[in-house]
């Protein structure tokens, strides 16, 4: 399909079976993307219980760099598809340019502090003298090839943004397949090559990214979305104003997220290296769950920001409807699964009989609030697609800091773990809510202004 019969089918075809066909493409993207984080932890988990307590103690850190590159993706995709939209197709090459130039320095700039200050920050998450060498490992690599994984994101947003979720996927899924391949062989050694341990995990990662970075910018190239040549009445500074002036909050309310599960994890740090090991391994056991709700987040917004171009926010409101009731409908059906498999599934990633017993519980728990979790990251990347990045912050802040935090902590504080974990879940419901609710009076408001 040709990039402008992709843009015109966005904007005339019925929306269930358009949403659709741009999602599942990106489900197979995402659950291969996310495969990163579980099979490095299914991986480390068998070097033993310290090693994965300290993979799992990166995990804020690392999330906060991916999310400055998602943030970063929304703003692409709301900036560009709403060019494609109106018709303006040079400008969107042009942006497609600026927002990966942007994108690279300012995740340099983010993963340059992160490694100077890599010592202060795994203090503050009360992270044991005797797991540091394994942070250090793990992370130095990291850091060093951020700005590789930031990238292929950016590149992906500029094809999700002109209607085409497939080819975005297929690189997506050739990170993973690599990373699950490279994994093993540099984790405990194959022939010559020797046993790095976690920096195995970490340089596994890195030689994904570099592949990953090579196909996107070649694929783009070759679909001409990107341009040198300024138009008339653009510039690359106001380019990158419109991208950052969604792609900065949007990275922000992404951010927070890390935050929360540092906040979480200093928390569950009281209890032990146990606790942290299986909250680390719930956390990436959650992002695999969650799928159905990430795709949803990369496909959505670019048919939200096309139709809100061309004015059509009647097509808009009912977009949003159909993957708010799909999502809901999904995630029931993964939580019975999760239950099912609770036992395989804490065996698989651990043989010390605590860290099982917790990951069971987080599978027991947790798990109930993904639906509504799913809501609220739905009407955050809507909230994008409008061009409301400041609603979408204020609805993640309301999210984590006034509810999921602060009733986390005071679930723990009752019931120890069991009751943060039941807090997280009453949080989600309060706030899934209340996002579904301020949707609809923003796009009453929209169709009243037409």
């Amino acid at each position: 399909m040709s990039q402008a019969v992709a843009a015109k089918s966005l904007l005339h075809d019925p929306i269930q079976p358009t949403l659709w066909r741009m999602t599942w493409p990106v489900v197979i993207g995402v659950l291969t993307l996310i495969s990163f984080n579980v099979v490095d932890t299914f991986f480390v988990g068998m070097l033993g219980t310290d090693p994965l307590a300290a993979v799992s103690f990166t995990f804020p850190v690392t999330f906060t760099v991916v999310s400055l590159a998602i943030g970063l993706g929304i703003g692409t995709s709301a900036v560009i598809a709403r060019k494609h939209g109106s018709g303006r197709e040079e400008h969107a090459r042009f942006d497609g340019t600026v927002a990966l130039s942007v994108s690279a320095l300012l995740v340099m700039v983010l993963s340059v502090i992160g490694y100077v200050s890599m010592d202060a920050i795994f203090a503050l998450l009360r992270a044991q003298t005797r797991l540091l060498p394994y942070i250090h490992d793990y992370m130095t690599i990291w850091f060093l090839g951020a700005v590789l994984l930031v990238t292929p994101m950016v590149g992906n947003a500029v094809l999700r943004a002109s209607g085409d979720t497939r080819t975005p996927s297929l690189i997506m899924a050739s990170g993973g397949l690599l990373n699950a391949i490279f994994d093993p062989i540099l984790i405990f050694g194959l022939g010559p090559i020797p046993a790095m341990g976690v920096q195995g995990a970490a340089l596994a990662s890195l030689i994904s990214w570099i592949i990953g970075t090579l196909l996107v910018l070649w694929y783009l190239n070759y679909k001409q979305l990107l341009t040198l040549l300024v138009p008339n009445d653009a510039s690359w500074l106001h380019s990158a104003r419109q991208i950052l002036s969604i792609g900065i909050p949007a990275a922000g309310a992404n951010m927070l997220t890390p935050l929360a599960m540092a906040v979480l994890t200093a928390i569950i740090a009281a209890y032990g290296a146990p606790a942290v090991a299986a909250f680390g391994v719930g956390s990436r056991l959650e992002s695999l769950a969650s799928v159905i709700i990430l795709a949803l987040s990369m496909s959505l917004p670019p048919l939200i920001s096309q139709n809100f171009g061309a004015h059509a926010y009647d097509r808009v409101h009912a977009a949003y409807n159909v993957a708010i009731r799909s999502v809901l409908i999904v995630q029931l059906i993964i939580y019975g699964m999760l239950v099912a498999l609770a036992p395989w599934v804490a065996a698989a990633f651990t043989d010390d009989p605590e860290v099982a017993r917790l990951i069971r519980l987080f599978i027991y728990i947790m798990p109930l609030g993904y639906g509504v979790q799913g809501v609220i990251i739905l009407t955050n990347s809507s909230f994008n697609a409008l061009h409301k990045p400041m609603s979408a912050l204020g609805l993640s802040i309301i999210r984590l800091f006034i509810m999921f935090v602060p009733l986390s902590w005071l679930g723990a504080l009752l019931y120890d773990i069991p009751g943060l974990f039941a807090g997280g879940v009453i949080a989600n419901l309060i706030t899934g809510g209340l996002a579904w609710l301020w949707f609809q009076r923003e796009t009453r408001t929209r169709n009243k202004e037409a």
